[in-house]
């Protein structure tokens, strides 16, 4: 199982830009899906999350200005970013909770996608 994140680049603020992480391999069961982000001497954190059944969750830095998304049929989850800040700039990395055919749920992550935010 491997999540691949993709969609990063560079931004100027009040920008826009959509993350997306797709899950593959023998993959049973997603549950929760999740990004998190890291900028240089920070711990990574967390960014939004999205249920299977679509409930959301935001940090307050990002709430109405980020948007979580799920397309349960593709294993594929999204990131729609506006109004980027300076501040938002990161690794951005993917989270998921998986059941592979033979096991338990898991926790995977994605390589991380950079996001810069500059004029």
């Amino acid at each position: 199982v491997q999540l691949q994140a993709s969609g990063g680049g560079l931004v100027q603020p009040g920008g826009s830009l959509t993350l997306s992480c797709a899950a593959s391999g023998p993959i049973r069961v997603i549950n929760v899906m999740g990004w998190y982000h890291q900028a240089p001497g920070n711990p990574r954190e967390l960014v939004a999350t999205i249920s299977d059944d679509g409930v959301t969750n935001y940090a307050d830095s990002v709430k109405a200005r980020f948007t979580i998304s799920r397309d349960n049929a593709k294993n594929t989850m999204y990131l729609q970013m506006n109004n980027l800040k300076p501040e938002d700039a990161a690794v951005y990395y993917c989270h998921a909770q998986i059941m592979a055919h033979w096991g338990p749920f898991r926790d995977y992550w994605g390589q991380g996608t950079l996001v810069t935010v500059s004029s």
